[in-house]
Formats: structure tokens, sequence, C-alpha cells
């Protein structure tokens, strides 16, 4: 029986630049290969780098490597995993936690049913509001977002030289 490989990406926000190291270790054991790393300076957290690498696994890879990034609480990540049939995606903040969604195959989060009825149980428009944004994971969105724009800040940067 083949296992089936999965497309992945993992982007690491934030990390303290003593870490550095140990990551590429522990991502290097859960990958099962040797990566090419290249950190840059992270502008909005003094004294962090960020990076993103792809990678190609089975079935499971994110969810491994999303829980060992967790234990470095220091971490700000993403790590996503996709199929033509979908995936799992996590999101990691040291104040938030880890969020975890199931997701098709364009990377759109998928809410059960269960989420769904349990929200509208309320009758408090609300309360319906707070529980589907949170299935979704969009108090994680709000967190990263700044810095997933650094990217796209310093191309511009670059177009306006």
């Amino acid at each position: 029986m083949q296992h089936k490989s999965f497309a992945g990406l993992i982007t690491i926000h934030s990390a303290p630049s003593a870490l550095r190291q140990h990551i590429e270790w522990g991502l290097n054991g859960l990958l099962g290969a040797v990566h090419n790393y290249t950190w840059r300076d992270q502008p909005l957290a003094a004294g962090t780098l960020r990076m993103t690498i792809e990678f190609r696994a089975p079935a499971g890879t994110a969810a491994a490597v999303a829980t060992a990034l967790k234990n470095w609480h220091y971490l700000r990540f993403e790590v996503q995993e996709l199929s033509s049939d979908g995936g799992e995606y996590f999101r990691f903040t040291p104040e938030l936690g880890i969020h975890r969604a199931q997701v098709d195959g364009s990377g759109s989060i998928l809410i059960s049913e269960n989420v769904i009825q349990k929200s509208l149980q309320s009758f408090d428009d609300l309360e319906v509001r707070e529980k589907l944004e949170a299935a979704l994971g969009k108090q994680w969105d709000d967190a990263l977002e700044p810095m997933r724009g650094v990217d796209l800040q310093e191309v511009q940067r670059l177009r306006a030289i």
C-alpha cells in the first residue's frame, strides 16, 4: 500500500534567534530530510526571525510539526498540509495557543455540522458570531496578519527603489 504524499507549508512568523538551530534540527527530523532554511529578521518583533519552507510528506506530518513547534512557546507560526482532497491547517501564537482546522482542496476552512449546530443554539447574534469566528480561527488571523504582511511590505519597498 502506497502512502499518499501531501504538499505542506511551514511559516514561522517569529522565533527567537537563539532557537533557530533547534527548530531546524527538529524540522529536519520530522520531515525526514535536510532542508535549506532562509531566515530573515522579523521587524515586528525585535530579536526574532522568520522563515517559510515547503515540504512534501505523508498525511499527519503537519500535525506532528505543529505539535513540536508549539512546545517552543515563543513562536508564532502556521503549518498547512494540503492535497486535492483537502488537509489540515494549524496556527499558533503564545497568547492564543493552537488552532486546528480541516480545509478543503482549495484551502478553505471547513466547519462541521456539530459546530454550526452548537453555535445556533444561542439566540444571541453576538454569541453565534463569536462561536463561528472561533471555529474559523479569526483571532489567529487577526494576530498573524500583520506578520504575514511583512513580506509584501518588503516587496513594495524594493519596487519603490
